[in-house]
């Protein structure tokens, strides 16, 4: 485990440093929208789809510099996601990676425009990634604007806003948290190994994986939100409950729910198995997220 939190930590470092590049500096204008931009991209997070990204590239053979801009795609476009869920209108959360969400500081028309602005960042860093005989800037591209749409992350929101305060069935659970956080940290492994040419066998693999680890991942944050504190999370806890969301410890309980995403972390690691030994990092994640405390 010491192994993987030095990993974790170079990582991290890497694509804050790239993202430091292609994210225009705060002294640029207009000064507030990028100072806005800048406060939630650099405000803390685990940087946990950016390196998926790299990791996949590395298991299909590929370089982590090649996939940098589609790893820092992924962080920007979760972050305009993470900005716009916290708007009153929205979520309506005042706290997010340990300090103020955006449009506490910087007011809700800046914040909204400071996820516009990220969302655009993500497909232009998309095309700054070397392109591969299998996967033009086109097929990538799609990949990203796919799981940005209303099929996937914005219609997973959606369907949150629409469920508060019902008792939702599972398969419509489901639907809220494949398409609001497995459609992403998916499109993360794929994006990755995309810019190492990956064959449509490992893509397909990676999708597997992808969905499962984030599937399993959302449980164990809907865990988390009802048995860790607030200083603890960097966000709000206790949320889910107070505004009366369907979740699995709610629908199913907490035990059940830990063996659900015990699970899905067991079938993405079958999913893996066509790479052998190359995915043992991806694996090792894969475990790192359902084990995690915060």
């Amino acid at each position: 485990m010491s192994d993987l939190k030095e990993h974790l930590a170079e990582r991290c470092q890497l694509v804050d440093a790239a993202l430091n590049r292609f994210i225009p500096d705060a002294a640029t204008r207009p000064t507030n929208l990028h100072q806005a931009m800048r406060h939630s991209v650099f405000a803390g997070g685990k940087r946990l789809r950016p390196i998926l990204c790299l990791t996949a590239a590395e298991a299909c053979g590929g370089a982590v510099n090649d996939a940098i801009p589609n790893a820092c795609a992924v962080e920007c476009l979760h972050t305009y996601s993470l900005i716009h869920d916290d708007l009153p209108c929205m979520d309506d959360d005042d706290m997010r990676r340990g300090v103020p969400t955006c449009h506490k500081v910087y007011g809700e028309a800046m914040a909204l425009l400071a996820g516009d602005a990220l969302q655009a960042l993500a497909f232009e860093l998309v095309t700054k990634t070397p392109m591969t005989t299998n996967h033009p800037a086109a097929v990538m591209v799609l990949e990203l604007a796919r799981t940005a749409g209303s099929l996937h992350l914005v219609g997973g929101q959606v369907a949150d806003l629409e469920g508060e305060g019902k008792k939702l069935p599972l398969e419509d659970l489901r639907f809220i948290h494949e398409g609001k956080t497995a459609a992403l940290l998916t499109t993360s492994v794929k994006l990755g190994a995309m810019s190492a040419n990956a064959s449509m066998e490992q893509l397909q693999a990676l999708h597997d994986f992808g969905m499962a680890t984030g599937l399993a991942f959302q449980i164990i944050d809907d865990i988390l939100d009802v048995t860790q504190t607030s200083e603890k999370l960097g966000k709000s806890a206790g949320k889910d409950v107070a505004s009366e969301k369907s979740t699995y410890p709610a629908l199913m309980g907490l035990e059940a729910s830990r063996e659900e995403a015990r699970r899905l972390t067991e079938v993405s690691h079958r999913a893996l198995d066509i790479f052998g030994d190359a995915s043992a990092r991806l694996r090792q994640l894969s475990d790192y997220l359902l084990n995690r405390d915060y």
